[in-house]
């Protein structure tokens, strides 16, 4: 989080953005925050970890909030991601790490009555999920492209300038913390994770060698149809996720 302070305060300077959110986004990002969380607990890999946020994004696109129980809606995304994905965890595993966030002080959840009405609602709300999402269960994720263009980069730059800079692991934490909002349904895979790449650079004051003179801008190599424009558009999203974060 401070890697981006910096960045954020002069970007949002510079462009004047005061994003206003309506209390149902901030409650998304909340239950979304919440999600990863609790995939970080179950030692999910990156990839589950984002289907499952598409698929609650997916969901609440086409479903008001105030009908459903979103934490609810949250753990059932990622039982079925873990199935998409092909990365099993039990259902008692998910029920349990989802019950002790939401239930920091009560006791440990035992096999009871308790228990067995949360897993029903899960094991119903999959249904649901499901037909709401019209079986449409793959979704083409970014991290393929940005471990395309990272690898690029790499050959690209100074040696040394890579080995002491964390430009990777930067761009793939801001990558996987754009998924706490519909960002990853507005724009293509492949922008996404130009602008993480992008922003990544930023952060650290990175230039890309030969970039000024070349022909093409390095984004463009990566990724043809993407403006400069829509790269700042998406930062500026990615910004406000920070902001929000801080806020939680």
């Amino acid at each position: 989080m401070e890697v981006f302070k910096k960045e954020i305060q002069r970007l949002t300077a510079s462009s004047g953005a005061n994003i206003q959110k309506p209390s149902s986004s901030k409650i998304h990002f909340k239950v979304v925050h919440f999600l990863m969380e609790a995939s970080v607990k179950l030692s999910l890999e990156s990839v589950t970890t984002a289907s499952a946020c598409i698929f609650y994004h997916r969901f609440f696109r086409q479903r008001k909030l105030s009908n459903y129980d979103p934490h609810l809606i949250a753990a059932t995304c990622i039982y079925l991601a873990t199935k998409v994905e092909e990365q099993p965890v039990r259902m008692r595993d998910i029920i349990n790490v989802c019950h002790r966030m939401l239930h920091k002080k009560s006791p440990k959840l035992e096999i009871g009555p308790e228990y067995w009405e949360l897993r029903d609602s899960i094991v119903n709300c999959e249904l649901l999920l499901v037909r709401v999402l019209q079986f449409k269960l793959n979704s083409e994720l970014p991290h393929k492209y940005m471990l395309h263009y990272l690898k690029s980069l790499r050959d690209w730059m100074d040696t040394d300038v890579w080995l002491t800079t964390p430009i990777a692991k930067t761009s793939m934490s801001i990558l996987c913390d754009s998924f706490h909002t519909d960002l990853c349904l507005r724009v293509k895979p492949q922008h996404l994770a130009v602008a993480a790449v992008y922003f990544a650079l930023q952060c650290y004051g990175v230039e890309v060698p030969c970039n000024l003179q070349a022909e093409k801008q390095w984004w463009q190599v990566f990724c043809e149809d993407i403006s400069e424009n829509s790269i700042q558009k998406m930062i500026l999203e990615l910004i406000d996720v920070y902001q929000q974060e801080v806020q939680v």
